[in-house]
């Protein structure tokens, strides 16, 4: 593999958060990159996320965290459970003294478009290229090559693959995998602050949870609106799709019967999107020749940890580590990265799938049983493996 002297050629395919996270860490490290986006513009599609410690502390390395925080919602509450029927609190987390103490930052709720700006200041302008539709990824030997929409050919040294749960990048590496339905879908909405109940303007990132459901709400925007997240059983109409919605009136039949105040927070929502979860097994790898994955392109999963984002960021810092160790040796580098970052992020793939089963179960013995758990349990201390991780110090403990 060839490198010219200003390092190698790298492209990241995917301009969401795992590529400009690893645009903007591969930077920090003195290497550039284009990245190669089939959007004409980033938008504010995704609606919001949660930023734990684990990646508040990346984004403060790249410089970018003051920026974040801007419109971030710094969350003083997280893990509030509460039961469906009438609201009752079964466990919550005091994060703001917590997080800062046990792991150095906080916990932020934002919207997504939120976090990309940010990434994106870290980022150049000549790197991100916008409106560049992928349409096959092949390889001629080691070599990976991407054809694009416009008729243009590129052969990078390096290549990323950044590009979301319907990979190209993934299918070349590791052929087509099949997804399993998991039989949940999702829904999301915005609701504007000014029409939602005061308990959901809290700084808290709360969780209704019951039989075959469980929704999820949290102030962004800087306290604008409050997101709302909800699981249900999947119908014939849901499908794997960020652009996907559904009628205010289907989401309110989900939750019919649950505590009236969450109805009325349901009934102030904007339209709510809705997709599939869709269960991937982890991979056993995703590396081939010069090429390699990050994000959900390497790691789909559940989003009942709030990691998806989060570990995103960590694979940027991590790959980035990797090259700026060994620049000399790109092919060392990324088998370097798969490695140390693939029983991680399949764990995370696993505990996230668990968490559907718990979160959802009918009223009866082992309800009552999860929700005496819950009200006995440090969910701080509990994540701690999660949060307590630091590249730099995974990637010299490996050398």
């Amino acid at each position: 593999m060839m490198t010219t002297e200003a390092g190698p050629r790298i492209a990241i395919l995917g301009g969401g958060i795992g590529g400009l996270a690893a645009a903007a860490f591969l930077r920090d490290k003195g290497f550039h990159s284009d990245v190669y986006e089939q959007a004409p513009a980033l938008t504010a599609v995704g609606a919001g996320l949660v930023i734990a410690p684990n990646a508040a502390r990346l984004l403060r390395r790249l410089g970018v965290l003051d920026r974040f925080v801007e419109r971030a919602v710094q969350m003083e509450i997280g893990w509030e459970f509460r039961r469906w029927e009438n609201g009752t609190v079964l466990s919550a987390e005091n994060l703001q003294d917590g997080c800062k103490r046990l792991y150095g930052e906080h916990t932020y709720a934002a919207h997504r478009a939120d976090l990309l700006n940010a990434l994106r200041s870290a980022v150049p302008e000549d790197s991100l290229h916008l409106g560049r539709r992928c349409v096959s990824v092949e390889f001629e030997g080691d070599q990976a090559v991407l054809r694009f929409e416009d008729g243009e050919t590129v052969r990078p040294d390096i290549l990323i693959g950044a590009d979301g749960v319907h990979s190209r990048v993934r299918s070349a590496i590791v052929g087509p995998t099949q997804a399993r339905e998991s039989g949940i879908c999702a829904f999301r909405a915005l609701v504007p602050a000014r029409k939602a109940p005061e308990f959901a303007r809290r700084r808290a990132q709360t969780l209704w949870i019951g039989p075959d459901h469980h929704l999820v709400h949290y102030p962004v925007s800087g306290g604008e609106y409050v997101n709302l997240v909800a699981f249900a059983p999947a119908g014939a109409s849901s499908v794997e799709s960020w652009t996907a919605t559904a009628t205010l009136e289907e989401l309110l039949d989900e939750f019919d019967g649950w505590d009236p105040r969450l109805v009325e927070l349901i009934r102030s929502a904007d339209t709510p999107g809705r997709w599939a979860l869709l269960d991937r097994e982890p991979l056993d790898h995703w590396n081939r020749g010069n090429a390699t994955l990050l994000g959900d392109a390497a790691h789909p999963m559940f989003p009942f940890f709030a990691q998806g984002a989060a570990q995103a960021i960590e694979d940027g810092a991590v790959l980035a580590l990797c090259l700026a160790e060994d620049p000399k040796s790109p092919s060392a580098a990324l088998g370097r990265y798969e490695e140390l970052r693939r029983r991680r992020t399949a764990r995370l793939q696993e505990v996230s799938h668990g968490r559907s089963h718990i979160n959802h179960l009918p009223d009866g013995p082992e309800q009552q049983a999860r929700d005496l758990a819950y009200s006995q349990a440090d969910a701080l201390r509990a994540n701690g493996w999660i949060y307590e991780y630091d590249p730099e110090v995974a990637v010299s403990a490996s050398v």
